[in-house]
């Protein structure tokens, strides 16, 4: 005999993943006779720093479970580099929690903080880093884009600078948010990958004295090691903030068994406690935003925003960014069209700066084709 049963598997519910949705595109870039020029993905191709891969292989050979809340050396290491490179402020060792990845943090963080359906709301930027829709989706939670505070609000995400658009919110427009957790209860959860990363303005965390005046109550602040420090591969970001609000992300997430890997953990710890790394591969990134940056307004694109991060949000005037994505990959180059990222986005691309100074000059190049 057999049973049925009635069930709607949740992959059908997300949206389609949004790199497959231009395979055809990229194929057609591929044919170029010089080959792809990939600016699609911001996926770093640099070299992990010598002192990071040291400190990842000189621990392989540890046997036991790592601890979910990061080693007492990796949560001293986080409250002190976010202090020194961005100047947050009320960090204790409790007030930290090391993530497998910011992506994953974020997928699930609807559901770690009990956020469950249709009735707890989740707030997403009008554009916006695909995965904030989706924690919201897996939660069954409601989906509300807006860039301005909404009633009824229990999580909002803010994310300065912007993936995709490398906008950059002030003092001021930070302070805002924080007033709306005072004075509603919402928790705001600030994605701050990119802030080591500033080009023409200066990004400030949620958690900085200026806009907490010293209390990060309801206030999460979001970082990796992905960008400035290579460690996409590794899977190597952080919580931080409300120290109430990561010891209960602390305690869901060891039920559920999401632990940074040991030899993991201390690669972190040598990433977090040296600069130097992060500010040479920032300089890397200059050279390439502006040889890129050159080219595409010598095309005739308009470059908005894109004050800090990873990106040039670009658009040619009277074009779809599906137009413009053809054009592209015409001369062998793919970026991201604006549609991953808001229904409303019709004209913008992004474009990474993630491809070697070689590949970069080639685009360049075929920019002025």
């Amino acid at each position: 005999m057999t049973g049925t049963y009635n069930r709607t598997p949740l992959s059908t519910q997300l949206p389609d993943f949004p790199w497959d949705t231009i395979a055809d595109v990229k194929a057609a870039a591929a044919q170029h006779p010089g080959g792809l020029i990939d600016l699609s993905v911001g996926t770093p191709i640099d070299a992990v720093d010598p002192s990071i891969q040291l400190a990842l292989s000189e621990n392989a050979a540890e046997p036991g479970y790592p601890q979910t809340a990061g080693t007492p050396e990796l949560r001293g290491a986080i409250a002190d580099a976010l202090s020194r490179r961005y100047n947050a402020g009320g960090l204790g060792p409790n007030a930290v929690l090391p993530v497998i990845g910011t992506k994953e943090a974020i997928a699930w963080l609807p559901t770690t903080l009990g956020l469950r359906g249709r009735d707890a709301v989740v707030v997403i930027p009008e554009v916006a880093y695909p995965t904030y829709e989706v924690s919201a989706l897996i939660a069954g939670c409601t989906v509300v884009r807006s860039d301005e505070p909404v009633d009824g609000a229990d999580l909002v995400y803010v994310n300065s600078p912007s993936n995709p658009t490398g906008r950059v919110r002030g003092v001021d427009e930070m302070r805002r948010w924080v007033e709306f957790a005072r004075d509603t209860g919402a928790i705001i959860a600030s994605d701050e990958c990119y802030m080591g990363l500033a080009w023409s303005a200066e990004p400030v965390s949620i958690l900085d004295p200026r806009v907490t005046d010293g209390d990060n109550t309801n206030l999460l602040a979001i970082h990796s090691l992905s960008k400035t420090s290579n460690l996409a591969s590794y899977r190597a970001g952080f919580f931080a903030g409300d120290e109430a609000l990561v010891q209960e992300l602390l305690l869901v997430r060891k039920h559920s068994g999401l632990i940074v890997p040991g030899p993991v953990q201390h690669a972190m710890v040598a990433a977090l406690r040296e600069d130097s790394h992060e500010q040479l591969q920032r300089l890397t990134y200059a050279k390439r935003r502006a040889v890129l940056l050159k080219a595409l307004l010598d095309a005739g694109f308009n470059v908005d925003h894109s004050e800090a991060g990873l990106y040039l949000w670009a658009r040619r005037d009277g074009a779809s960014s599906r137009d413009t994505l053809t054009w592209l990959a015409e001369r062998g180059i793919l970026a991201a069209p604006g549609h991953f990222y808001g229904p409303s986005v019709e004209h913008h691309v992004r474009i990474a700066l993630t491809a070697t100074d070689e590949a970069v000059a080639e685009a360049a190049g075929r920019l002025a084709e």
